[in-house]
C-alpha cells in the first residue's frame, strides 16, 4: 500500500517505521523539511510537497499537533478528497487537559469536512513509545486498537494497517464516536503528564486493592 504521511514528529516516526517494516511504500511531507527528510531516509522513502504526498497516497496519516492542524489542512486543501485518511491526533490542551473542540465535535470530523476525505480515528490512545514496540504486546496479549469511521473501505484499510503492526483492530462505531476517543485521550495524556509510564498507563489498580465485587483494571 502507498501511505502518505503528513507530519514528522514522534507519531509519524513510530507508525511510519512499523509500516515501512511491513512492506508499505511511504512518502512524507512536514512543516519541518529537515525532519521529514530524516524520516524518509530512515524508511527508505521519499519526501514531497503536501500536494505530491496527497497524490501519491492510497491512504494518508495526518500526525501533527492540534496547534498546527489548521495550517496543515490549508496546505493539503482538497488533494485528499475521496481518499482514506487516518487521524491519530488529539485536540487536548495540557493546562487543564480538556478538549479544544466544540462539545460533541471532534478533530476527526473537522479533518473530514476540510479535506473531503474518508477519515478514520485510530492510534490516538497510546504514546508513540507503544507504537514503537514490535509488536505491542502486554502480558502476552496483543494491544487492542479502537478505531471508528463511516466509510467501509476506509475502515477496512485502517483495520489492515492496525493488524500490520501486530495489534488487534477494535471497531467502535461511526465517526460520531471520534469525540469519545479524543475525550479518553485527554485522560490518558493527563496520566502521562502526571508521570505514568507510557507502556503501563492503564495498569493503575493492584488486584489486591480492589474491593470485592468490583473487578480489576489492567
Amino acid at each position: 500500500m502507498r501511505i502518505g504521511i503528513f507530519g514528522a514528529g514522534a507519531m509519524a516516526d513510530a507508525l511510519g517505521t512499523r509500516w515501512a517494516a511491513a512492506g508499505h511504500e511511504l512518502m512524507i511531507s512536514g512543516r519541518t523539511p529537515d525532519k521529514a527528510r530524516a524520516l524518509a531516509g530512515k524508511w527508505g522513502a521519499r519526501t514531497g510537497s503536501f500536494e505530491e504526498v496527497a497524490q501519491f497516497a492510497d491512504a494518508a496519516l495526518i500526525a501533527v499537533l492540534y496547534q498546527g492542524m489548521p495550517s496543515t489542512l490549508a496546505r493539503i486543501g482538497g488533494a485528499l478528497g475521496g481518499k482514506v485518511i487516518i487521524d491519530c491526533n488529539n485536540p487536548v490542551e495540557v493546562e487543564h487537559f480538556t478538549l479544544v473542540t466544540a462539545p460533541g465535535n471532534s478533530m476527526a470530523q473537522e479533518i473530514e469536512r476540510a479535506t473531503g476525505g474518508h477519515v478514520v480515528k485510530a492510534f490516538n490512545l497510546c504514546h508513540a513509545r507503544v507504537w514503537q514496540m514490535d509488536p505491542p504486546v502486554f502480558d502476552g496479549r496483543r494491544l487492542f486498537v479502537p478505531y471508528c469511521g463511516d466509510d467501509p473501505t476506509a475502515l477496512d484499510t485502517t483495520r489492515r494497517l492496525i493488524a500490520d503492526i501486530g495489534c488487534e483492530p477494535l471497531p467502535v462505531g461511526d465517526l460520531r464516536h471520534a469525540h469519545h476517543l479524543e475525550a479518553m485521550a485527554a485522560i490518558v495524556i493527563s496520566l502521562l503528564f502526571g508521570g505514568r509510564d507510557p507502556l503501563t498507563v492503564f495498569n493503575l489498580v493492584d488486584v489486591a486493592t480492589v474491593p470485592t465485587g468490583t473487578g480489576s483494571a489492567g
